[in-house]
């Protein structure tokens, strides 16, 4: 009788066990040679016990080549159902345009990245939420999670990329100067470089007097500025939409404090959206539309 060959212990079993219990998850080996081996250890990891009983046996020559052709027909595939990945950015987009700034002609959503191999179970009931912690108006985190037969959770960062249009110290600004024209101009920048609340429109700013001493080329912001305030965070006040010149209102709830012609970030009370506007006068914000 020919000697058994010799059963080589496979990781990818505990691998898998690990998966189960929510810890990290195997993604598919790619590319190298050490890479070839996991691919190995992969694809044996769920073969049926009778090839592990196949190689320790003696079978004659002209049926072996019927057991190895059973073995591979049970063989785990690179193609077995997991979770669609771009299902996956979808709903993590979808979740993060309800609190991030509408992105204008010069920005776009970038969403993730989720690695393309992740192998998570399928889900037909993907939960989406705001992730708890610090964001901004151009950056969020996005937890999805599976609560069925085999739960998973993973969270999505989704931020908004590009430029935009900013406001600069034209030359050294002192405290007190009430701003005009020729003390400001206008750059792109980075949106994701950009300081909380940055002004990027001229009219914001002009009227208003310095509350600091702002040094050339610094970035304007409400923080520098000081104005007629209009707007008070947890104030009732009325949203103004121009749609292609019919105008319609709504009640909100501004979520930051505003100055006249500053920007303000309030709740659409109708539909539950964040949304960006300009304190026009007392209790009135414009919705602004990129």
């Amino acid at each position: 009788m020919r000697p058994a060959l010799p059963v080589r212990v496979l990781r990818g079993a505990a691998a898998a066990g690990a998966a189960s219990r929510g810890k990290d998850l195997p993604h598919r080996p790619s590319g190298g040679k050490g890479a070839s081996r996991r691919s190995l250890e992969y694809r044996l990891d769920g073969w049926h016990a009778a090839c592990l009983l196949l190689s320790m046996m003696y079978v004659p020559p002209k049926y072996r080549h019927l057991g190895w052709l059973a073995c591979l027909a049970a063989a785990p595939s690179w193609g077995a159902d997991f979770q669609d990945v771009s299902e996956l950015e979808n709903l993590a987009k979808s979740a993060a345009t309800s609190v991030l700034t509408p992105p204008t002609n010069r920005q776009r959503l970038q969403v993730g990245p989720i690695p393309p191999r992740l192998q998570l179970a399928p889900c037909g009931n993907v939960k989406s939420s705001i992730a708890l912690g610090p964001r901004s108006p151009a950056r969020v985190l996005i937890e999805l999670r599976c609560e069925g037969g085999t739960p998973w959770h993973l969270y999505v960062p989704v931020k908004v990329v590009g430029t935009s249009p900013v406001l600069l110290a034209a030359h050294a600004i002192v405290t007190g100067t009430v701003l005009t024209a020729k003390d400001v101009t206008v750059e792109q920048r980075d949106v994701l470089a950009l300081p909380p609340g940055y002004l990027d429109d001229p009219s914001i700013a002009v009227g208003m007097t310095a509350s600091r001493a702002i040094s050339e080329g610094a970035v304007l912001t409400n923080q520098q500025l000081l104005g007629a305030r209009a707007v008070q965070r947890g104030q009732t006040v009325t949203l103004v939409a121009d749609a292609g010149g019919i105008s319609v209102r709504m009640p909100g709830r501004a979520l930051t404090d505003g100055f006249v012609n500053q920007r303000v970030r309030v709740e659409n009370l109708s539909s539950g959206k964040i949304v960006e506007g300009i304190a026009r006068s007392e209790q009135v914000v414009e919705i602004i539309f990129n």
